[in-house]
This record gives structure tokens, C-alpha cells and sequence, in this order.
């Protein structure tokens, strides 16, 4: 009889992407600075809006200038965030030496990054539940919908924030270079997704540009769950189109992930 010669067992994708995320969410439970800012600056926000906005004249049967800005913003604010932290994060990672030392091992890229961004995603679904509980329950935000479809699309936002965070770190060499890289991919998003001025308004160059950002069609679930009551195929549209774009963030991650160090 041959004798059948055992492969050596390689390393199991699962079990090491496994290990990876429960390795950042320790190490995110132990940064408590990181956990405060990650749970309650977009609740704290949402707080200061509702203020701001609190005796502002508001014509007899219109919605209050909170209710329609509020809305948008619990989209925003944790993609904003989660951006940022993420990027300076996996920067602080990869200075560390911590990112150096795993990418010398078998574990591959995508499954590296999968872990670091199931992580976040974790962190930014807490987050924009916080900050919808806040905004629906302690200040009162109106909306035609119902707030689990704001909830569900603010989390899919905050991942957005989280895969396109993971994707500039990969471009950044410190983390000031990490938090510059939020005017060129945060704010031009912001400006142009419809919340200062209707994406219809624009001049149509600007108009081009901001229907292949992805925090357009954010803004346009979250105002289809403002306006209608029942949920519409345009707003599940508008969500799997930002979901898709948290994907190919993720995987252009993965393929501009590199090491650093001969």
C-alpha cells in the first residue's frame, strides 16, 4: 500500500480573521478615550444641533429646520467619525510595528483587513445606535419613517467611514498625514451630498461629481425615510449603492496594503 504523505495544515482564513477582530476590539475596549469618542461625540453633536436649532421659527405645519437637518446629520457624523478614527488607528497600527509583524505571517490581506474592519464596524454600529436613540428618543427628531431604517442606514454609513478610513491609512506614512486626507475625501462629500444645497441646485459639473460619491446617496436614503412612511425601493437603492462602495473601499485596501520595511 502507498502511504499517503499528510500536507501540512496551513494557516485557516476564518480562524485568523477571527483572531484579528477580537485582537482591535480588545485593544479598542481597553483605549477608553477612543471608546468615549467613538460612542458619544455623534450623540453629543446631535445634542448641540438640537440647541442650536431649538427657537428657530418654524412655519405652522412644516417640519422643524431640526427635523430636516437632524436626519441627514445621524448619516454624516458617523461616517465622519469613524473616518477618522479608523485612519488614525490603523496608522498607529502600522507605526507600532504591530501591521509590519503581521504581514510577515500567512495571513492574507484581505482576511488582515476584513479583521481590522469588522472591528471598527462593530464599534461604528454602536455608535450610530447611541446616536439614533439620542436623536429619536431624547430629542424628540421626527421622521415620516421609522427610526430603525435610520438606524440601519447611519450603521451602514459609520462602515463607509470605517472602509474608506482603512483605505487612506494605506496612502499615509503618519498620522497627521492620516487626518489629512479628510479634506480630500470627507469634506468635498460633505458639501456636495445635498445637505447645504439640493443636489438638483447644483451646477451640473458639481452635479456629475457628487452623483459617484457615496455620502450623496446616503443623504438620499436618509430623506426618503424622512419623507415616506413606508420604505421605498429607492432608498434600499441608495443603501446598496453605499454599501458597494464600502466594499470596493475595502478591497482597494487590501490591494494598496504593503509593507513599509524591507
Amino acid at each position: 500500500m502507498t502511504a499517503t504523505l499528510a500536507r501540512p495544515a496551513g494557516p485557516k482564513p476564518l480562524r485568523c480573521y477571527a483572531a484579528t477582530t477580537v485582537r482591535i476590539l480588545r485593544q479598542l475596549r481597553a483605549d477608553r478615550r477612543t471608546v468615549a469618542m467613538i460612542l458619544l461625540v455623534p450623540a453629543l453633536l446631535m445634542t448641540l444641533l438640537y440647541f442650536v436649532y431649538k427657537n428657530y421659527p418654524t412655519m405652522p405645519g412644516a417640519p422643524r429646520l431640526f427635523d430636516r437637518v437632524g436626519i441627514t446629520m445621524l448619516g454624516v457624523l458617523p461616517f465622519v467619525v469613524m473616518f477618522l478614527i479608523t485612519a488614525i488607528a490603523m496608522q498607529r497600527e502600522r507605526v507600532s510595528g504591530t501591521l509590519e509583524r503581521l504581514m510577515t505571517t500567512p495571513l492574507s490581506k484581505i482576511d488582515l483587513l476584513g479583521g481590522y474592519g469588522t472591528a471598527f464596524s462593530v464599534a461604528a454600529a454602536a455608535q450610530a445606535v447611541i446616536a439614533c436613540v439620542v436623536a429619536f428618543w431624547l430629542l424628540g427628531l421626527n421622521a415620516a419613517g421609522s427610526p430603525l431604517l435610520v438606524v440601519l442606514i447611519a450603521v451602514v454609513d459609520a462602515v463607509l467611514g470605517v472602509a474608506l478610513g482603512l483605505l487612506a491609512s494605506a496612502f499615509a506614512r503618519t498620522e497627521f498625514q492620516a487626518v489629512q486626507f479628510m479634506p480630500v475625501i470627507v469634506l468635498p462629500q460633505f458639501f456636495l451630498c445635498g445637505l447645504l444645497v439640493p443636489r438638483g441646485q447644483l451646477p451640473g459639473w458639481l452635479e456629475a461629481i457628487s452623483n459617484v460619491l457615496p455620502l450623496s446617496y446616503a443623504v438620499d436614503a436618509l430623506q426618503q425615510v424622512s419623507t415616506h412612511t413606508g420604505v421605498t425601493g429607492l432608498m434600499w437603492r441608495d443603501l446598496a449603492v453605499v454599501a458597494g462602495f464600502a466594499c470596493i473601499a475595502l478591497g482597494l485596501g487590501a490591494a494598496t496594503l504593503r509593507r513599509r520595511t524591507a
